[in-house]
């Protein structure tokens, strides 16, 4: 039988270390340990896709590109996460650019290989439908969020559920980049975050964020922090967050 490390790298992302031993030792051999810079773009709109990534500390966004090169977020992947699988089932190119927001590593296999996991191992395919349904409903959710509610509020999640991912209360995060992943101007998350930073919710400098009373973010954020949080608890039991 195949021994498999139980400190093994890679199962720093949560779905790895969510799989039994039979079927982490089925996938292992065939990861690959990868850092992310800031910054990087890993796949790019209409891109063939080749792998699928697990994060580890790396945070990940999903974007939109707009004609006139607006962009906004779609979608955040950390390490209770993968992606480049769910969305290339068929066409097997990007739908969006998946941009590095928050620098650190993951574990990459090769896109047929992981199709043949999911064909061959049910209990690898049940746990990526459960995190598909968990991502649908994140993002429905979100798009219902920016719909209806301030930025204040929307950037008060998206810094909980970053933290939630990067597993610290200190996020290198520069306010144009909170920007492009809210959708709006630099000047509007400068003015929501001083005010944060005044409220003694956040303290701000140059390049990061650092969370000071995380009680009082959450009770800020609008409802969708907490409803998004519990969906993933549903359907994913073994997907955990310091509080």
């Amino acid at each position: 039988m195949t021994q498999v490390r139980m400190d093994s790298p890679h199962r720093s992302n949560r779905l790895l270390a969510a799989l039994d031993d039979e079927d982490f030792a089925y996938l292992e051999p065939h990861f690959e340990f990868v850092d992310c810079q800031r910054g990087d773009v890993i796949y790019e709109p209409g891109q063939a896709i080749q792998y699928t990534y697990f994060p580890h500390s790396a945070v990940v966004s999903l974007v939109t590109v707009m004609i006139d090169g607006k962009s906004a977020e779609m979608a955040t992947f950390g390490c209770e996460s993968l992606f480049g699988f769910v969305s290339a089932f068929v066409s097997r190119n990007s739908f969006g650019r998946y941009i590095v927001q928050i620098p650190g590593t993951a574990s990459r296999i090769d896109l047929d290989l992981m199709h043949d996991a999911f064909k061959t191992r049910p209990n690898v395919q049940q746990l990526i439908l459960r995190f598909t349904e968990a991502l649908l409903a994140q993002t429905l959710q979100s798009v219902a969020c920016n719909a209806t509610h301030g930025v204040e509020a929307r950037c008060c999640r998206w810094i909980l559920s970053t933290r939630d991912r990067w597993g610290s209360d200190e996020l290198p995060l520069t306010h144009e980049f909170l920007a492009e992943m809210l959708g709006v101007q630099r000047s509007t998350v400068s003015a929501v975050t001083r005010s944060l930073h005044e409220a003694g919710l956040i303290n701000q400098s140059r390049g990061s964020i650092t969370i000071l009373d995380r009680r009082g973010l959450e009770e800020t954020a609008c409802e969708c922090y907490e409803i998004i949080r519990g969906k993933f608890s549903q359907l994913l039991p073994v997907w955990k967050q310091d509080r």
